[in-house]
C-alpha cells in the first residue's frame, strides 16, 4: 500500500500509487509502433481528430473486449509468443479513424506472467502494425515444480512487511507466477501481507519471491495514495453537489457520475466503508476546519473533488469513470486520527483521506483529490509499476492529471497552478508540496534524469516527468499564471516554448493508455509520448518536435 506522502527529514507530499499484481517491471521495449497517419486536410489539422479515442458505450466497449478475447489465441500466435503462452484483455481504446489498441495481461502453462503485459496496436481493417512490450525476453521455464517450500516464500514476505511497519505476523495468501520483471523469467512466488504502515496506511504489500533460491525479487504497495446541494468546502469555497433525495433526507450520492458516494469513516481506520453522509436541507459544510468526526466539510471537498475528476476526464478524453465503464469509485473522509495521509486502493475502489495534524487538515484539496483518483486510472490502464523509473512516471502521472483537474475547474478559489498540495500544508510553512517548473524545489525532487535516477524514492523520480510535462506545457524561463511565479530551467540551456497545457496532457494521456507498459522508463516514455504526438499531430509537427526538445531539456535523450 502506498500512502499519499512519504516521511523524510523534511516533510514532502509523496502522493503515491502502486499497481496491482500481474503488471510489475523495469524496463519498457516497443515495436513497430503504428504507422502515421494523414495530418492535414484541406490546410486543417485533422490529427488530433483521427487518433482522439473514442467514447464507447458500454454495449460497444464490451463488443471489444468480447471480440478481443475470442480472438486472443491467434493474436498470441501472430505476435510470437509460445504455445503455453495466452493472452488476457485489459482494456481497449478505440480511435476515430478506427486504430485500435489492446492490451493483455500474459499466462504461461496457467500462471499469471508479472512483468508481461503488453499492447497491440491493429488499423481499421485489422491488420497488426506494431506491439508495445513490458518485455522482450522469451517466456520459457525448464520447471512448473518449486523447490522452494511456500512457507519460507510467506515467511520472507512478512519480514519485508515488517520493515515498513506491519505487525502481521502471518501473510494473506501465496500463489506460483512467472517473475519476468527482471532479468530471464523464473518461477516465483507471490504472497501478499496486510496490516498497516508505520503512519497508520493501510498495507497489503505483494512480495515476489524465487521460487527455486528463495531470492526476494521484487515488492510493491497495493494501496495506492490520495439534485443538486450546496456545499461550503473548506478549500474550493462555495459548490454546488449533485446529491440524491431518500425519503426526508439527502445523501452525498451523485448519479450523475456512475454513483460517487462519500462515506464518513469517523476516525476509525477500519477497512470498512464507514457511513454514507446525509443531510436534512441538502447545504452541505460549514467551510471552516473542524476535528469533529461528523464534520461535513471535509466530505464536501472529497465529493467536489470527485465530480470535477469524472468531468475532467470524461470531457477532456472521453473517459467515463476510472474503469471506463461509467461506475464511479467511492470516497471516505474522517480516516483514522490525525492521519497525515491519503491514499487510493484498486481492492476497494476507493479513495481515503485523513484529517491531518490535529483531525482539522483535511487532506482533501482539489489536485489532491484529482492525483488520487488518477492512481486508478493508471491502475487500470498502463498499470506503471511502482519502482524505479516507472514508479516515478506513475507518480507524476497523477500529479500531471491532478494539475489538470484543478485547472479545468476554474475554481476561483482554488485556482489552476503547477504546485502540488498548496492547500493542504503538509510542510505546515506554507509550501506547496511540489513544483513542476522546478522540482528540486522542495528539497528532495529530480529536475533531470540521471543514471541514479531510479534510485531515488518514486516521489522524488517522479520530478523528471513533471519538470517535462510543465516545459511542453509553458515552455523554460521565467513566467507568471493565475498570479502565481515560475522560473523553469533546462538542463542544456535550451529554450524551449510550450504548446499550451490542452495538447500536453492528450499527449500524455494517449501515451499513458495507449504506449505505457508496467515497465516504461524515462527513455521509453520519451517514445510514447513521441509516438502519442505523432498519431495526435504528426511527425514533422511542431506539437511533435516539441515533445521531443522537452524531454531533451530534461537531459532525457
Amino acid at each position: 500500500m502506498t500512502p499519499l506522502y512519504a516521511r523524510h527529514q523534511r516533510t514532502t507530499l509523496a502522493i503515491a500509487t502502486a499497481v496491482a499484481a500481474g503488471a510489475l517491471l523495469a524496463t519498457g521495449l516497443t515495436t513497430g509502433v503504428a504507422n502515421a497517419r494523414p495530418a492535414t486536410t484541406a490546410g486543417v489539422n485533422t490529427q488530433h481528430l483521427a487518433a482522439a479515442p473514442l467514447a464507447l458505450s458500454t454495449a460497444a466497449r464490451a463488443s471489444l473486449f468480447k471480440d478481443a478475447q475470442a480472438a486472443a489465441t491467434e493474436t498470441a500466435r501472430q505476435i510470437g509468443l509460445g504455445a503455453k503462452e495466452k493472452l488476457i484483455v485489459k482494456d481497449v481504446v478505440k480511435d476515430a479513424d478506427g486504430t485500435v489498441h489492446t492490451r493483455y495481461e500474459r499466462t504461461y502453462a496457467g500462471l499469471p506472467v508479472l512483468g508481461g503485459d503488453l499492447v497491440v496496436h491493429a488499423s481499421k481493417s485489422g491488420r497488426t502494425e506494431g506491439v508495445t512490450r513490458a518485455t522482450n525476453a522469451a517466456i520459457k521455464v525448464a520447471s512448473l515444480r518449486p523447490r522452494l517450500a511456500v512457507a519460507k516464500a510467506e515467511k520472507t514476505a512478512v519480514s519485508a512487511a515488517r520493515t515498513l511497519g506491519s505487525a502481521q505476523s502471518t501473510s494473506d495468501g501465496a500463489r506460483k507466477v512467472i517473475w519476468a520483471g527482471s532479468g530471464k523469467p523464473v518461477l516465483a512466488y507471490e504472497t501478499v501481507v496486510g496490516g498497516f504502515q508505520d503512519d497508520g496506511t493501510p498495507s497489503r504489500l505483494h512480495v515476489v519471491t524465487d521460487a527455486a533460491t528463495g531470492k526476494k525479487l521484487f515488492q510493491h504497495q497495493d494501496v495506492e495514495t490520495a439534485s443538486t446541494g450546496t456545499g461550503k468546502s473548506l478549500y474550493s469555497g462555495t459548490v454546488s453537489l449533485s446529491t440524491t433525495k431518500s425519503g426526508s433526507s439527502y445523501q452525498l450520492n451523485d448519479t450523475t457520475r456512475g454513483g460517487h458516494l462519500t462515506y464518513n469513516k469517523s476516525h476509525s481506520s477500519s477497512t470498512s466503508k464507514g457511513t454514507l453522509f446525509t443531510d436534512s436541507d441538502n447545504v452541505w459544510g460549514t467551510g471552516q476546519a473542524s476535528s469533529s468526526s461528523t464534520d461535513q466539510t471535509a466530505a464536501v471537498d472529497a465529493a467536489y473533488g470527485a465530480q470535477e475528476t469524472w468531468d475532467f476526464y470524461k470531457n477532456t478524453f472521453g473517459r467515463s469513470g476510472i474503469k471506463d465503464d461509467g461506475t464511479a469509485a467511492y470516497s471516505r473522509v474522517h480516516y483514522g486520527s490525525q492521519y497525515e495521509n491519503a491514499f487510493w486502493d484498486d481492492d476497494c475502489f476507493c479513495m481515503t483521506y485523513g484529517d491531518g495534524s490535529g483531525n482539522n487538515h483535511p487532506l482533501t484539496s482539489l489536485d489532491v483529490a484529482g492525483h488520487e483518483m488518477s492512481h486508478g486510472v493508471t491502475a487500470n490502464t498502463a498499470g506503471l509499476d511502482y519502482s524505479d523509473e516507472s514508479g516515478g512516471l506513475n507518480e507524476a502521472t497523477s500529479d500531471i492529471m491532478g494539475t489538470g483537474v484543478e485547472f479545468y475547474a476554474n475554481n476561483s478559489s482554488d485556482k489552476g497552478d503547477y504546485l502540488i498540495g498548496e492547500k493542504i500544508d503538509l510542510n505546515g510553512d506554507g509550501t506547496p508540496l511540489r513544483y513542476m517548473d522546478k522540482p528540486s524545489k522542495d528539497g528532495g525532487s529530480a529536475d533531470y534524469w540521471s543514471s541514479g535516477v531510479g534510485d531515488l524514492d518514486v516521489h522524488y523520480s517522479s520530478g523528471v516527468a513533471n519538470h517535462f510535462f510543465y516545459l511542453l506545457s509553458e515552455g523554460s524561463g521565467a513566467k507568471t499564471i493565475n498570479g502565481v511565479s515560475y522560473n523553469s530551467p533546462t538542463y542544456n540551456g535550451s529554450k524551449v516554448t510550450g504548446i499550451g497545457r490542452d495538447k500536453a496532457l492528450q499527449i500524455w494521456y494517449k501515451a499513458l493508455t495507449t504506449y505505457f507498459t508496467s515497465s516504461t522508463n524515462y527513455k521509453s516514455a520519451r517514445t510514447g509520448t513521441l509516438s502519442a504526438a505523432k498519431d495526435l499531430y504528426g511527425s514533422t509537427s511542431t506539437e511533435y518536435k516539441t515533445v521531443a526538445a522537452a524531454w531533451t531539456a530534461v537531459n532525457v535523450s
